[in-house]
């Protein structure tokens, strides 16, 4: 008699990496969860180990959270990025920052402050202009690909001051 098939959900980050080609790891699927819980944010190296490190999630069933040394962390997020499931940005101080990639998008806009150097997603201040600006990047893309190009991904960065910093520095010259 053959055997009944498991009935047992598969784990959205498990099918995810299955599907990637990687190996499902607890440190893997730890980074990868950590990322799709923080969409609208991007870390770098340090800071995504910190926020890691201070997680009191276990690695999996059964096991207890472990910190990942830096270089493990680094290997991960490089697999992660090359297979498509993290977008890597090069911030104006050539700093790397990592989030989970949304699977329907293929241009992230995002306003990097030169003051208080946060990075901010700009889709929902973009609103009815983020489609217009998918349909370019979808096009530049395809246009890339029939000349050969491969494993394409678009970056949009705005770079200036937020409207904190501009308020604060405003409230600060008014006071001077």
């Amino acid at each position: 008699m053959p055997a009944a098939p498991s009935s047992l959900p598969v784990d959205p980050i498990d099918a995810l990496l299955s599907a990637h080609g990687l190996r499902r790891t607890g440190a893997a699927r730890r980074v990868l969860g950590w990322l799709l819980a923080h969409p609208d944010t991007s870390y770098t190296h340090a800071q995504l180990q910190s926020a890691l490190q201070h997680d009191p999630v276990a690695d999996g069933p059964g096991e207890v959270g472990s910190a990942l040394d830096r270089v493990t962390l680094y290997r991960l997020i490089d697999r992660l990025t090359q297979v498509g499931l993290l977008l890597c940005r090069v911030d104006v101080h050539r700093v790397r920052r990592y989030q989970a990639m949304p699977a329907s998008v293929h241009a992230l806009p995002h306003f990097e402050c030169q003051s208080c150097h946060r990075d901010q997603p700009l889709q929902g201040a973009l609103q009815g202009n983020a489609l217009d600006l998918e349909v370019a990047a979808q096009n530049a893309l395809q246009a890339l690909k029939v000349l050969g190009y491969q494993g394409l991904s678009l970056d949009l960065a705005v770079r200036g001051v937020c409207a904190d910093c501009a308020t604060a520095a405003q409230t600060h010259n008014t006071a001077a």
